[in-house]
């Protein structure tokens, strides 16, 4: 099993999920679930001046983003990494990241 992240621009974040779901890779039956999305603050560059403020809390310029998770079968990864790479994309050269890592264990919460 495998465990997706990838951070993405949130004008683009609905279209990927989306596009997931359109897929027929993503829901519990085909293997792929655990499907979340998380609000997190992100020193990209913005696409325009309009997403960018400042954070307090950082001392930095930051932009509002989402961060998506899902786990699948290793068979999945490239099938939906590539649907996240080209729903994600907003024509800027670095417009976000996914991360697929191995899980070693996976545990049911019974009950």
């Amino acid at each position: 099993m495998k465990e997706i992240k990838a951070y993405i621009h949130n004008h683009r974040i609905a279209d990927v999920i989306r596009a997931l779901k359109d897929s027929g890779q993503c829901d519990a039956k085909a293997g792929c679930r655990n499907l979340s999305v998380t609000a997190v603050k992100s020193l990209l560059k913005a696409v325009d001046a309009k997403e960018q403020h400042y954070s307090l809390e950082l001392a930095e310029p930051v932009i509002d983003e989402s961060k998506l998770e899902l786990v699948c079968e290793d068979h999945q990864v490239d099938t939906l990494v590539a649907i996240i790479e080209r729903t994600a994309r907003t024509g800027q050269a670095e417009a976000g990241w996914v991360y697929v890592t191995d899980i070693v264990k996976a545990v049911p919460v019974a009950g």
